[in-house]
This record gives C-alpha cells, sequence and structure tokens, in this order.
C-alpha cells in the first residue's frame, strides 16, 4: 500500500495548507496560507521537513487518522493546543511523535486558541485548485523522512495581544477621539470572525473617511467599515477590498491571530516602518538559525 495517513474521521474546515502565496495579488489570486506561519515554520524545522511543506490546519476536533504503509511517522501538534492521543494515549503538547503503522491519532479541541496545526514528517499535500477542506475516509500521501527523530519541542507561544500596529493610509483621517480610542481600547473578537478576518467589537471609530476604489490588501490590514468597528484581515483575506485603511498589523504579530476566538481581548500597540523591518529580519534570522542548529539542508 502506498503509504499514507487514512481520514477515519474529519472535523469541518480541516484543510492542507502551507505558507502565504506571493506575486500573484495583480491576478486576483490572494496570499492564503496557514493563519500561524510561524508555528508552521517552527514545527517543519523540527521535523527536518522544507520551510514551507504544508500541515494540516483545523478549526475544531474530532480528527482521526490511521498510518498505513509506512512503519513509523513523526508527527507534532502547534499552533493552538488541541489534545492529541495515539491509540487512545495522551501526547504532551507541541512535542514530536511517534506515530506507528496501524496506529490511530486523534485529535480533539482546541483547548486554547482557534487554528491549530497537525504537521507530519516529510510534509502533506496541498491542493491548489478546488476547496481545500477535506472529507472523511480521504487517504493523504504521507513518505519516509531521512532524519533522526529530535526529542524537541516548541515552547506554547505568548500569544497574548497587543498587536503591533503600524498606522494605515486613512489613519489621519479618523477625529481625534477615535485615534485615541483605536490604542486605548480593549477590543473584542466578534462571533462573525473567520478565516477572511477578525471583527472587533468595541468603541465606533469615526472620522472624515473618503470613499475609496477597491485596492489590494493583504492580511494584518485593518479595514474600517461603515459601522466603525473594525476588521483585521487574515490569512483568508480576499485579494481587494474597499474599506478604509487605518492600520497595518506587523508581520512578526500576524501568527497571533490564530490565537484568538470569538471573545478574545486585543488591543493595538504602535510600531513604526523602521521597528516593523528590523522585527521581521530578526524572526528570519532566528528561524534560520533554528533550521541550521537542526542540521536542516532543505529550505
Amino acid at each position: 500500500m502506498t503509504p499514507c495517513l487514512e481520514l477515519l474521521q474529519c472535523p469541518p474546515l480541516a484543510a492542507v495548507r502551507g505558507l502565504a502565496r506571493h506575486g500573484l495579488a495583480h491576478l486576483g489570486v490572494a496570499e492564503g496560507g496557514v493563519m500561524d506561519a510561524y508555528a508552521l515554520q517552527q514545527a517543519n524545522a523540527l521535523l527536518g521537513n522544507e520551510a514551507g511543506a504544508a500541515a494540516l490546519e483545523l478549526v475544531s476536533g474530532p480528527l482521526r487518522l490511521r498510518l498505513h504503509g509506512l512503519a513509523e511517522l513523526r508527527v507534532m501538534q502547534v499552533g493552538a493546543l488541541f489534545e492529541m492521543r495515539i491509540d487512545g494515549q495522551l501526547q504532551p503538547p507541541h512535542l514530536v511523535r511517534r506515530l506507528r503503522e496501524g496506529q490511530e491519532l486523534q485529535v480533539q479541541g482546541p483547548l486554547q486558541g482557534q487554528y491549530g496545526l497537525l504537521c507530519v514528517q516529510g510534509g502533506l499535500t496541498p491542493r491548489l485548485l478546488g476547496a481545500p477542506e477535506l472529507g472523511a475516509h480521504e487517504r493523504l500521501p504521507v513518505r519516509a523522512g531521512v532524519a533522526a527523530l529530535r526529542q524537541r519541542g516548541l515552547r506554547s507561544p505568548n500569544a497574548q495581544p497587543p498587536l503591533a500596529l503600524l498606522p494605515g493610509p486613512e489613519y489621519e483621517r479618523l477625529d481625534e477621539a477615535s485615534r485615541a480610542a483605536l490604542w486605548q481600547a480593549e477590543w473584542r473578537v466578534a462571533p462573525n470572525s473567520s478565516r477572511m478576518g477578525l471583527r472587533l467589537q468595541g468603541p465606533a471609530l469615526r472620522g472624515a473617511l473618503p470613499e475609496l476604489l477597491s485596492h489590494a490588501v493583504q492580511p494584518g490590514l485593518v479595514q474600517l467599515p461603515p459601522d466603525g468597528q473594525p476588521i483585521v484581515l487574515a490569512a483568508g483575506a480576499a485579494a481587494t477590498g474597499g474599506y478604509s485603511r487605518i492600520g497595518q498589523v506587523a508581520a512578526v504579530d500576524l501568527w497571533k491571530l490564530a490565537h484568538l476566538r470569538a471573545g478574545s481581548p486585543l488591543r493595538f500597540a504602535p510600531l513604526d516602518l523602521d521597528s516593523a523591518r528590523e522585527l521581521a529580519l530578526q524572526r528570519q534570522q532566528g528561524l534560520a538559525w533554528l533550521r541550521k542548529k537542526l542540521g536542516c539542508t532543505s529550505t
């Protein structure tokens, strides 16, 4: 049998996703990708995978998988915290584990956060066309790896806000009270949030905001619709939008959006462009150091 993970039970919205697609927005193709790219890249380093190897993104459980055609496969659950069991045995979070042929992997949750990832040795194959969501009884191809098992894991990340925010093109068009409220208010994530964007609940922001033609948007952009309640675009955002752009979440903090669920509190902290670039460079250097330290040969 071809090595695979058989989906015995698959929760709604489970999908195979990798890192964002860049350079295609002019064709109307959105970036997409996982909600927590930082966790994906760290887990891939620990599993000996390419940095952008795709994983199974989960919003809920239960998920049940069985390994076929391979003596063993390394797996790791990262991002939002889910409960993971192998043949009923509870596994410690954020650690590389061995799944042996015929064993069943069960995932339930989330216990904390919203969007989790199940990463596997060798990575999964993302779907380039059609709906990325999966259904029960599908088989996900897997392959054996060559790197030795690393008895290491990830520390639970500090996903607490504030989110570092750069002022957007229409920020100065907000009135003085609204500019102050953007930074001072404790916002709450609304129940109708999704992968496309987190809708926030708080004081209504107002100002002399212009009507805009459709324009390019990207994950992390903070839009202001007519009701004055901000929307933080997330990984599933479209390539274009039309609302006023009052801010942009710094790239280094985009992963935090995966850990915010309905009702979660959220605050913004101001950041300038030079500082945002420096933090992004430090993040890239840190991931490169991790891969080098772990002996990852693929990029």
